[in-house]
């Protein structure tokens, strides 16, 4: 029927532009474009359900890519200042004043990043900061730059060991004083007179903390058996919204049973999201003779984050109003709601 009717156009076109005209509509039946329309609006369809979920999960990667910008700026720098090497004993010192630079500014502009309580952090001589660990420990980056920006010190941290692992991550990891772990190089740091910053929670906080900024720190005791050897003071520190500007699924039960029997930390993590961050320092406790190392870290240290958490992150946390803080001239202090 449909040729029937194509062949009696053509036949009954009184001019050219109705030949042409109806030579078209014959060429489109038999192209089947004719469905182009439904194809166009599926794909519409499928661009407006996708795209946010390719760039929530996107850039996180961003972060990564950061952070290999600036390994090679280190590559770079050490080529450039191989004959000074010889002459000073600070080859580095300039190269993390501008990377500093450049992290405190990404800070400032995609998450107007504050920070209160830095006048906490001694000028000289040794401290051990405490802090929780987000999905993606970024206001930690942001913290170690204002350290070096503002305090002219380089802030010693403790790191998990996959992250040593990480292909080409060695040069950073050493330029930044990260380091592994064992009580006994943290020790050393401290005794060094360093700042030194660890998360209890580590990898499993990152992972299996969500928007109620629950704390994983279980029955860790050895940061603070390493205050007491040191007889340091401890920071306590906590970031405001850091859930809400990156997530972790690690809540799902398949990327929890992976790291709990493969300690494999292949939880997707989305985000990126340019919301308010604030970090806040609590006051610094002092070394106490009568106290052990249990009760330092259950009922002093964890209690003093927990307070800040408490004091300065609405529960559960919300990415929209995290992200209309940014508009927001003066923090506000929150009561945990359960």
């Amino acid at each position: 029927m449909a040729d029937s009717g194509n062949q009696s156009c053509l036949l009954g076109s009184q001019d050219t532009l109705s030949f042409l005209v109806c030579l078209f509509h014959v060429w489109e039946e038999w192209a089947g474009l004719e469905q182009l329309e439904d194809y166009l609006s599926f794909l519409e369809y499928l661009l407006w359900v996708f795209t946010p979920l390719v760039v929530v999960f996107l850039v996180p990667f961003l972060i990564v890519i950061l952070l290999y910008l600036s390994i090679l700026f280190l590559h770079v720098y050490k080529r450039k200042n191989q004959l000074k090497e010889a002459y000073s004993n600070n080859l580095w010192d300039g190269a993390r004043k501008t990377l500093a630079t450049l992290w405190d500014g990404h800070g400032a502009i995609w998450h107007g990043y504050e920070i209160h309580g830095m006048e906490k952090i001694p000028n000289r001589g040794p401290a051990l900061i405490v802090y929780y660990h987000g999905a993606i420990p970024i206001d930690y980056y942001y913290f170690l730059a204002h350290v070096i920006i503002q305090k002219g010190r380089t802030c010693h941290s403790v790191a998990d060991h996959f992250l040593f692992k990480i292909p080409g991550f060695k040069l950073l990891l050493e330029v930044f004083s990260v380091i592994h772990g064992p009580q006994e190089e943290c020790v050393r740091a401290l005794r060094n007179g360093h700042l030194l910053g660890i998360s209890p929670g580590g990898v499993r906080e990152a992972m299996f903390s969500d928007e109620t900024y629950r704390l994983f720190w279980g029955k860790r005791k050895g940061f603070a058996q390493v205050a007491i050897d040191c007889q340091v003071p401890i920071i306590p520190m906590f970031t405001q919204n850091l859930r809400e500007g990156f997530r972790s699924l690690g809540t799902l039960r398949l990327f929890r049973w992976l790291y709990e029997r493969f300690r494999l930390p292949v939880a997707p993590i989305y985000g990126g999201f340019p919301v308010k961050f604030r970090t806040f320092l609590g006051d610094p406790i002092p070394y106490d003779p009568n106290i052990n190392a249990a009760e330092l870290a259950e009922r002093v240290v964890q209690q003093a984050v927990q307070s800040l958490i408490d004091k300065h992150q609405q529960i559960p946390g919300s990415i929209l109003r995290a992200l209309l803080e940014r508009f927001y001239t003066k923090h506000k202090d929150f009561q945990h709601q359960n």
